[in-house]
């Protein structure tokens, strides 16, 4: 069996062999049940859309900007929960409108947009209180400290440092 580092499996993986390796690594640690428990749905829910995305080439970061590569840096930019509750609502609309609307990058690209299926996102959101309906009603700061731990956690992992 060959290893491969989380930058090797972000860009060119699919979900179930990212996830494996997560997982293995959360089992290897030291971090309580709580924490491993909470961190691999983040993970389901932010793969679920970051991977077709990159399967679309229309990566693109919290700020609109477009990437050419899921990396660990972008994988972990879109942990924190008001950017993945942003990201439901560009998502979509633009499922609404078939194409990708609200980023940066150039039209062309846009408009080669396949729409994703949400269900994963929307169910983990569901799960923090975060409304889908309205973009402007806020969640409990509660659920968006607790996605800091989950967070950090993430960024040791992703970044070999467990």
């Amino acid at each position: 069996m060959q290893l491969h580092s989380m930058e090797t499996l972000l860009k060119q993986e699919n979900s179930e062999a990212i996830l494996g390796a997560i997982s293995s690594t959360l089992e290897r640690s030291d971090e309580a049940p709580f924490w491993r428990q909470k961190s691999l749905p983040l993970c389901e829910a932010i793969l679920s859309i970051l991977l077709p995305l990159r399967e679309q080439n229309l990566l693109f970061d919290p700020e609109g900007n477009s990437h050419e590569v899921l990396t660990p840096k972008l994988f972990l930019r879109w942990c924190d929960l008001l950017s993945l509750k942003t990201l439901a609502f560009i998502l979509t609309a633009s499922n609404k409108e078939g194409k990708l609307v609200r980023t940066k990058l150039v039209s062309e690209r846009c408009n080669t947009y396949q729409p994703i299926d949400l269900e994963i996102l929307g169910t983990y959101l569901s799960g923090y209180s975060v409304n889908l309906i309205d973009e402007w009603i806020d969640f409990p700061i509660t659920n968006y400290n607790l996605h800091i731990g989950m967070t950090s956690l993430l960024t040791r992992i992703l970044e070999g440092n467990i």
